[in-house]
């Protein structure tokens, strides 16, 4: 599992040249070290220096076969982790599902990040804490609320309502009943 950074530790890995170069050279699509090099335009020493710094962090995964990845969630998750929480108050929150769901399905997805939050909730409660689930038994249970399943799944995970690691997913975010 790769390491949750903040904003503040990204950024100060981003203070750094070489590291910023390897990021852009890696975005362009870079896997290898040599493709890293040429494309970063820094000496072979610098990226290896630079690539062990960014996998320390979680920022960057190196592959048994010498391949490099990085890991774009993280950017995301370091942003949202800087944001001011947009909790809704109990009634607004109600009227967001009234809008949203029909039933027990959801007739649009919402694009604002705040009521998305209370979708995501609502959906985080048919996982049981505790359990463990493979992806094909999220599948279902999240295509139960809408036929974008993949997306939702995505959007559980990135906003850590679930967690996701091996290829199972558990709850790990949400409301809890007492």
């Amino acid at each position: 599992m790769v390491a949750q950074l903040d904003a503040a530790k990204l950024a100060g890995l981003l203070a750094d040249e070489s590291r910023r170069r390897v990021v852009a050279a890696l975005v362009l699509g870079a896997r290898q070290l040599q493709d890293v090099v040429a494309k970063a335009d820094i000496d072979a020493r610098s990226a290896v220096d630079a690539i062990a710094r960014l996998a320390s962090a979680g920022l960057v995964v190196v592959g048994s076969d010498g391949t490099h990845v990085l890991i774009d969630d993280a950017f995301g998750a370091a942003a949202r982790s800087a944001a001011p929480s947009a909790a809704l108050p109990v009634d607004e929150s109600e009227r967001v599902i009234a809008t949203f769901v029909r039933g027990d399905r959801l007739i649009s997805l919402p694009t604002q990040h705040s009521k998305r939050l209370v979708i995501l909730d609502l959906i985080a409660q048919d996982f049981e804490p505790g359990l463990r689930y493979a992806e094909l038994d999220v599948n279902a249970i999240v295509g139960r609320w809408h036929d974008d399943y993949a997306a939702i799944r995505r959007w559980l995970v990135d906003a850590n309502f679930l967690t996701r690691e091996g290829g199972f997913y558990w709850r790990s975010g949400g409301s809890v009943e007492a």
